[in-house]
């Protein structure tokens, strides 16, 4: 079973407090909806405003914009636990708190005040457009361009692989205002903009209730007072929203693990053969302990780089390490949970093979665990 709140290494007795909330909301209102939505489609839009409405998209951002406060472990084993219960909505949550956080660290004032308590509240829903066609691990080689217009800029382009592309309220966006690797800038794009429209939603092999779509921009015109930051900061604020971002990946695949990891065991338990739960027999056995011990190295990756972060100290390291660990393990558990289930396991009546289509994309996106090895021997060089 999961680690109930009450025996998690939680800094405050309010955040025991909000970890059962979030068990309880994630119980009876969103693993009830999991399976039915994914296999029609269904963007659970609905659900990111029951979060809103309970105080949860704007957990580690500040309390004056209507955030929670919460340090980063907090948020991020709430993360981990709405995950474990339907991993489009813990994936999207991530996505959405990492397109407000550069408005957050690099906002003005006035902007903050004006769009963050929408955001943090869950009137707005967020996607984070940072990769194109031609440039994904390469984010320094994209071409969209935000040409400076008077009080505006006219943007013109393709972007990929924005998840809740189409269903979205607004698009944190890098775009190209000059040459050069420090020609990029960050804009907030209203998805209702003249000028963008998106691709239909590409077909995945997992997380099919989320919608990855293309966005185009055929001189799409901002307002100048949607630039977040200075023109040329866009690189460095993108890469700073990717290393908390990959903490939250790193905790939906803790969150996912720890699923396939409890449906295995529990099947083990029920499932009989030559007389015996198949829970009895070593092969089994030592299956379920390399899981178990899998999910507990994912949590515990995860954790380590959101006390640096939440202690001030440099923690891009451990943000690539958590992914790297939190998704392979993700991987690994949720295929051995589909063999422990055998036959089982490789249908749609249970959940165990989704879980195995969706592990797959969280060794890929922000940043595949390739791009993280080379972060990792890059800062071992230093």
């Amino acid at each position: 079973m999961p680690l109930a709140p009450e025996d998690r290494l939680l800094p405050t007795a309010d955040a025991h407090d909000l970890l059962t909330r979030v068990r309880d909301l994630s119980r009876d209102e969103l693993a009830p909806a999991a399976d039915d939505a994914e296999q029609t489609e269904k963007f659970p839009r609905e659900a990111f405003r029951l979060l809103g409405r309970a105080g949860l998209l704007g957990l580690p951002y500040p309390a004056q914009y209507g955030g929670g406060a919460q340090p980063m472990e907090v948020y991020l084993q709430v993360l981990e636990e709405i995950s474990s219960a339907w991993m489009t909505v813990g994936v999207g949550l991530s996505v959405h708190t990492m397109s407000c956080f550069p408005l957050v660290h690099c906002g003005t004032e006035q902007q903050r005040q004006r769009w963050l308590p929408d955001m943090l509240g869950g009137q707005l829903l967020g996607a984070y457009s940072l990769s194109e066609p031609q440039a994904g691990s390469d984010a320094a080689a994209l071409r969209t361009r935000a040409v400076r217009d008077g009080d505006q800029y006219s943007i013109t382009g393709t972007k990929a692989w924005a998840t809740h592309g189409g269903s979205a309220d607004y698009y944190t966006l890098m775009a190209r205002t000059s040459d050069g690797p420090k020609g990029i800038s960050c804009l907030l794009v209203d998805a209702d903009t003249a000028g963008l429209s998106c691709a239909p939603p590409e077909r995945k092999m997992g997380l099919t209730g989320s919608p990855t779509t293309a966005l185009h921009f055929d001189d799409a015109r901002v307002p100048a007072d949607r630039l977040v930051g200075s023109e040329g900061q866009g690189l460095p604020i993108a890469l700073a929203a990717l290393d908390s971002g990959r903490l939250g990946i790193a905790a939906c695949a803790a969150g996912l693990a720890q699923a396939a990891l409890d449906l295995a065991v529990g099947h083990a338990r029920q499932r009989h053969q030559f007389g015996s739960p198949i829970g009895d027999f070593q092969g089994v056995q030592f299956l379920l302990a390399d899981m178990a011990a899998a999910v507990q190295s994912a949590r515990a990756a995860y954790l380590d780089g959101a006390r640096r972060r939440d202690a001030g100290l440099p923690y891009g390291q451990q943000a690539s390490i958590a992914k790297l660990t939190a998704t392979d393990a993700a991987m690994k558990v949720t295929t051995d949970a589909v063999q422990v289930l055998g036959g089982a396991g490789c249908t749609s009546d249970f959940p165990a093979e989704r879980y195995l289509r969706e592990a797959k994309v969280l060794q890929i996106f922000e940043g595949t665990n390739q791009i993280q090895r080379q972060i990792i021997a890059k800062n071992l060089r230093k």
